[in-house]
Formats: C-alpha cells, structure tokens, sequence
C-alpha cells in the first residue's frame, strides 16, 4: 500500500463559491429616491409630522443647493425628488386644510380666496408661495400681502386691503377707488352709497387731495352731489339743490376757506344762485338761476358770466 505524502500533494477540491453580499441597511426600494422612501418609512413606524416635515423641508432646501450649484441642470431630478417628497408628507397629513385670510373685510374675502386658486386637500408642499402671492396683488382689494405655510396643513393669506375712497364714474363706466386713487375692480359701487362721487377724465387720481381738504369741512358733506374733474385741471362742486361751485386750479384750499366764511356770513349756499365762481381769489361771481332775483352779497361780485 503506497504510503501517504504529507504536505506535499494538491488538493483537486475546488474553492467554494463566495455568497452574494447581503443589501445593505438604508438602501431604498428600487426606483424610489431616498429622501422619499425615508419617508415612507416614517409613516410605516408612524413618525410624528413634524419631524417627517422638518425631513422634507432638509431635502428640498438640498435641492435648491443643487440647482443653484449645477445652474438648473439638476432641476428635473430636483422636481422628482420634490412632487415624491410631496405625495409622502401629503400621506402623512401636510394636506392643505385650512386658509386663512387675516386683514380682509368679508367683502374682499371671498375674492381673494377666488384669486388664490387653492385646491382644499392637495399636498401643502406643492403651494408655489410666490405664485399665489403673485396671484392675489392683482386683486384690486389687494394694497399688500404675506402667504404664509404653517405645517403641516394650514395657509395663511395677511393681507393689506386697500380703503375705499370714492365711487367714480368716467367713460359709461362706474368704479370704486382707493386713498391712492387706485381702482377697486371687484367692489361693487352699489353698496357704497355714502362714498363721494367723482366724475370725469383724472377724477381717480387727483380725488384724494380734495376729499382730504372736504374732510375738514364735515357741513360740506351733507349738500354735495358730486366732484367734476374739469379739463384734468380743477374741480367743480356739484351741490344736490343744483348749484354748481367753481373752484380754481391753483388754491382750492384757499377758496374752499372763502365759501365756508361766506356761507356762515351770508348763508350763500341757501341763496339758490345757478352759480358760485370762486376762480379768481380777490371775487366773487355768481350766476342767478332763471327768474330769479340775486340777493345781495357783501362781496366784491361780478353778476353775470
């Protein structure tokens, strides 16, 4: 029997095959992002919103690093990865639930959340803030606004609403403007009855500084039918007893002054003149009404025009 070599022979076994390396931990389910599927996992071990929110905003604010950094070469990966971050936390609760508008009459109110265009229920995360924004300053009750996203499923339109000043009526067509003279397209004039009206071309823009100087004569208020722009220059007071008062284009204030002291000397507003001629800062000229007799007017007058 041939003796034995030791340690000196080949073995013929072959080596075993090595087994496939196991997946590793964390690697996320085929075709999901990571960022999604972490939060797919929240979910699964019901992970509060908040944290699964603050997971979200870390990976958008990565994402805008890196469309800045690649100068919008990754946006379509970033876009991905966002509408899968949004559909997760959507899952989650940061759902649009609740909007609300903070500074707005209820008037405004419902146009303003016409203009928003918020759909009840689609993911938060998917509101273009900027967009809605954009969206609600062409309102024309709109002065100024803030969106606000309060996670996770709330938005809060503050709004700046802009005063109504006037009801003005030029070209067949009848507006309500602001202090500053900007037209409120949505408002209803009809449910403004004790604004004062301004007529004619400019009236919008040229009203606040003359109903400023009206305001500080409340008995005007009471006798006055409207304010008629003349010429883009200067205004004529309408009284609703049909007398028409000429003011000048350079110092009304001062003429409003003389009206007021003439009214409470002589009463010249109850006098029925056609009209009253304060253009000329040194007379006075009045216009009678047809058939009847001027009263008196201790005044430098000039009768007639």
């Amino acid at each position: 029997m041939p003796a034995a070599v030791r340690g000196g022979g080949r073995s013929n076994a072959r080596p075993r095959a090595k087994a496939p390396a196991s997946p590793k931990k964390g690697r996320g389910r085929p075709g999901v992002p990571a960022s999604a599927a972490k939060l797919h996992a929240a979910r699964a071990v019901r992970m509060p919103p908040i944290v699964a929110g603050s997971i979200a905003v870390g990976v958008l604010a990565l994402g805008l690093i890196v469309t800045l950094a690649t100068q919008h070469r990754g946006e379509r990966l970033v876009q991905s990865i966002a509408n899968g971050i949004a559909d997760e936390t959507a899952a989650v609760g940061f759902r649009v639930k609740d909007v609300h508008v903070q500074g707005a009459s209820a008037m405004a109110s419902a146009d303003i959340l016409r203009a928003a265009g918020i759909t009840p229920g689609q993911p938060i995360l998917t509101v273009n803030l900027a967009e809605v924004r954009a969206r609600l300053l062409a309102v024309g009750w709109v002065k100024e606004v803030r969106v606000v996203r309060l996670l996770p499923d709330t938005l809060v339109l503050a709004v700046t609403e802009r005063t109504p000043m006037a009801v003005w009526q030029h070209g067949g067509q009848t507006l309500v403007v602001d202090l500053d003279g900007k037209t409120v397209r949505e408002a209803d004039p009809g449910r403004f009855p004790d604004l004062p009206l301004i007529v004619g071309a400019g009236a919008d823009e040229a009203a606040p500084t003359i109903l400023g100087e009206l305001a500080q004569r409340p008995w005007l208020k009471p006798r006055l039918e409207a304010l008629v722009r003349v010429d883009g220059r200067r205004w004529d007071l309408k009284m609703k007893d049909g007398t028409l008062v000429q003011l000048p284009a350079v110092g009304e204030d001062s003429a409003l002054v003389q009206l007021e002291q003439l009214n409470e000397r002589q009463r010249i507003l109850d006098l029925g003149f056609a009209r009253i001629d304060l253009r000329e800062p040194n007379q006075v000229v009045v216009r009678q009404r047809e058939g009847a007799t001027a009263p008196p007017v201790t005044k430098p007058v000039a009768d007639g025009l």
